[in-house]
């Protein structure tokens, strides 16, 4: 178990997740982020909303970068850029 932290990434800038997610493993954690993406994505469609971040940042506690999970992975393949 430990704490993963979801940063959204657009473009250089990073905005950070200051709380964070006690889950399991890495695995866990991407499953989390794309859930969290499929949700951000539906409320910008459904808002109007012309941008979104580009993708999450999974960090662990000290800071690294373990994983990164685009936004556009979650759209169906013919919207893929």
């Amino acid at each position: 178990m430990g704490r993963f932290y979801f940063h959204l990434q657009t473009g250089d800038q990073i905005v950070p997740d200051a709380e964070g997610d006690e889950l399991p493993d890495l695995s866990a954690a991407e499953h989390e982020a794309i859930l969290a993406a499929r949700e951000l994505l539906a409320e910008a469609i459904k808002s109007g909303r012309p941008e979104v971040p580009e993708a999450f940042v999974i960090a662990d506690e000290e800071g690294r970068a373990l994983a990164l999970v685009p936004l556009a992975a979650v759209l169906p393949r013919l919207l893929r850029k």
